[in-house]
């Protein structure tokens, strides 16, 4: 049963007004996880060596310059590590390190070493003295960012709904904490970390973070400062931080939205839902540890669908649909409070960690709250998805542990961590039975929990604990094929769903035999319908063929409105294919959209079918990039620019 219930101040006045911020609410359990040693891995991605000296805590005290595009003030960092230990290498990129202190006040030597495009420097900081056995030393490094920071992006108040005020916001995944915080930047370095953000009272802050003064505090002349605190340690990518004109309402009470005034009724209704997957999650898997859980729906440019930051999901405001057909992105969100918060991937090799569980957890989450039919769509459309994938990536490319070394750990971000992690996850539970899987994956967390995780540590838990020396269920598993070999294992059996054989039939109709478009099917189906029809593609279609007529394509555009469709899914699934067939009324529905939203995962594949269109795509795709581009995320040119080798 859903707990939708009303804050103290929603009873009292049921206005937005009275509900303006979250109450302050503490985790319900310990803060600080018991003490376990951990075994650090060698993270290609990072500079530091915790294994000789380690950041536990950062505390922040920053001014945001929306002027200068600038945060800047201090980061006392508490260290630790071997005794004797007289130096802390950290991770920065593009930062101008002012100075460095030690608690005292006194100044610290340091140094900047060679600056590599991708990780940055290695800020390397010598501590004056050893560290002595046992002991946590605290280090005051002194910085700005610069307006190029790619982990933030500074939006004038034309680029937000509002349109009166400025605004922030972070996306630190995978390595980009460290072009705003010096620090660490590994996921296997967890730190707890504090902060007082000051910024023009027009504004609200927020972050991934316990709010200790939701309401903020004087800071001077047309200043506000704002605190905050999280005493989990998280890794560092899940730092994160957004002002603007934000206002807050509550769906229960742990539970809430974040998003700018004109916005907040929609996103509101949108997310109610998101209460009930909370309880549903816990029912599965554990108690929800890090308190609140609530969403904050970004300005479009947000690069990503959603970030599963602790205590504050980042999303995209392309999921508010109106029908909340798309809420599937805050299971998956939520369940990274699980599987990816508190058990983390130690490098960005084994980013199926995070991700193929994660994937595998929404959908358990949106079998609960929607149904198992509803769940199945999902698989399905996941698996379609996955094929595609599979045939467009180097073999190397296709198995879950991968190989980034020199790599940007970005190009780990497919489809292989997301569908073929979870895919194997239910090819166990098809095996093993559910209710032992579920045992098994509820302990997997709680064994696990802020504990940096490799695959082999992975494979060592769960013959532990699920096979226990079962050779016969071992070789059934097929785990070592799925994890280290290319493709799909012999034991996968595909998903299907029985709502999309008459989805199926009315697409070969349509699109294989020339029949007239199901206005009256279309107008019955849901969002995950809708996109297995317009995913339809005849067998053995090659790269570039055309498979439907300009008349066929006029045809479907008019009798279901395919250009003027509002949710953002089955509009994207529309203009791939319009854009795939050099479809006008497509090109100027693409145009509109590639300068409405940011996000990635519409904006790449829109612009590389544009540039595989060639002299009919290429000069469309410059001049819609060439006005687009100021308003992405860095995330989210960096892919682009150079798909089209731009240079500017």
């Amino acid at each position: 049963m859903s707990r939708v219930l009303l804050s103290a101040c929603a009873v009292a006045a049921l206005t937005l007004a009275a509900c303006a911020t979250p109450p302050v609410q503490e985790s319900p359990m310990a803060a600080t996880p018991a003490a376990r040693p951990v075994d650090y891995v060698r993270d290609v991605h990072s500079h530091a060596r915790p294994e000789i000296a380690r950041v536990v805590d950062v505390a922040l005290d920053l001014a945001a310059d929306f002027e200068a595009k600038r945060l800047s003030g201090t980061a006392t960092l508490s260290i630790t590590g071997q005794t004797g230990a007289d130096e802390i290498i950290l991770d920065a990129r593009d930062l101008d390190i002012r100075a460095v202190r030690d608690a005292g006040g006194a100044p610290l030597q340091f140094g900047l070493g060679a600056d590599d495009p991708l990780l940055g420097q290695a800020l390397t900081i010598q501590l004056g003295r050893p560290l002595a056995a046992g002991e946590t030393r605290r280090i005051v490094v002194d910085y700005a960012t610069r307006p190029d920071a790619a982990a933030l992006q500074w939006l004038n108040p034309a680029q937000t709904a509002g349109g009166r005020l400025p605004y922030l916001f972070s996306q630190g995944q995978a390595i980009l904490t460290r072009t705003w915080v010096p620090t660490q930047d590994s996921p296997g370095i967890r730190q707890t970390y504090s902060a007082r953000i000051t910024a023009p009272d027009t504004l609200k802050v927020v972050m991934s973070a316990e709010h200790l003064t939701p309401d903020g505090e004087p800071a001077g002349p047309g200043l506000r400062a704002w605190r905050f605190r999280m005493d989990n340690p998280v890794p560092p990518y899940l730092m994160a931080i957004a002002a603007g004109d934000i206002a807050f309402e509550a769906i229960d009470e742990r539970t809430g939205v974040f998003t700018e005034p004109s916005e907040l009724a929609a996103a509101h209704r949108e997310f109610i839902p998101t209460a009930e997957m909370v309880d549903e999650a816990e029912a599965l898997y554990g108690p929800y540890i890090w308190g609140r859980y609530d969403l904050l729906i970004l300005p479009p440019s947000f690069p990503f669908g959603g970030m599963e930051n602790p205590r504050l999901t980042f999303a995209t405001p392309t999921i508010v649909a109106g029908d909340r057909s798309l809420v599937s992105l805050v299971a998956h969100e939520l369940a990274h409070s699980w599987s990816g918060n508190l058990v983390t991937n130690a490098t960005w090799d084994d980013f199926w960690l995070n991700e193929g569980f994660t994937v595998y957890f929404e959908n358990r989450i949106m079998e609960a709250v929607y149904g198992r039919d509803r769940a199945l769509q999902e698989q399905v459309l996941g698996w379609d998805s996955l094929q595609d994938t599979l045939a467009s990536l180097p073999p190397a490319d296709t198995r879950l542990k991968l190989e980034l070394v020199g790599r940007d750990p970005d190009e780990g971000l497919t489809d292989v961590a997301y569908e073929k992690g979870a895919a194997f996850l239910r090819t166990i539970e098809r095996i093993v039975g559910r209710e032992r899987f579920d045992a098994w994956l509820r302990g997997y967390f709680e064994r696990n929990a802020f504990r940096p995780m490799t695959t082999e540590r992975f494979l060592e838990d769960i013959r532990a604990h699920l096979v226990q020396g079962d050779a016969a269920l071992e070789a059934q598993l097929m785990m070592e094929a799925w994890i280290y070999r290319p493709g799909m294992p012999s034991n996968w059996i595909p998903p299907v769903s029985d709502a999309f054989q008459p989805v199926d039939a009315a697409a070969r109709a349509v699109f294989a035999e020339g029949a007239a478009p199901p206005r009256a099917l279309w107008d019955q189906w849901n969002t995950q319908q809708r996109q297995r029809f317009l995913g339809w593609r005849p067998e053995g279609l090659q790269a570039g063929q055309d498979w439907l007529t300009p008349a066929q394509l006029a045809a479907l555009d008019e009798a279901l409105d395919l250009s003027d469709e509002g949710n953002a899914e089955v509009r994207f699934d529309w203009l791939q294919i319009g854009l795939a067939h050099r479809y006008e009324p497509a090109a100027v529905s693409a145009e509109r959209f590639l300068l409405e939203m940011g996000r990635r995962k519409f904006v790449l594949p829109l612009f590389t079918t544009l540039w595989n269109e060639g002299d009919w795509g290429r000069p469309l795709a410059t001049r819609i990039y060439r006005e687009a581009r100021p308003l992405y995320h860095p995330v989210t040119t960096g892919s682009v620019d150079q798909l089209l080798g731009w240079e500017g």
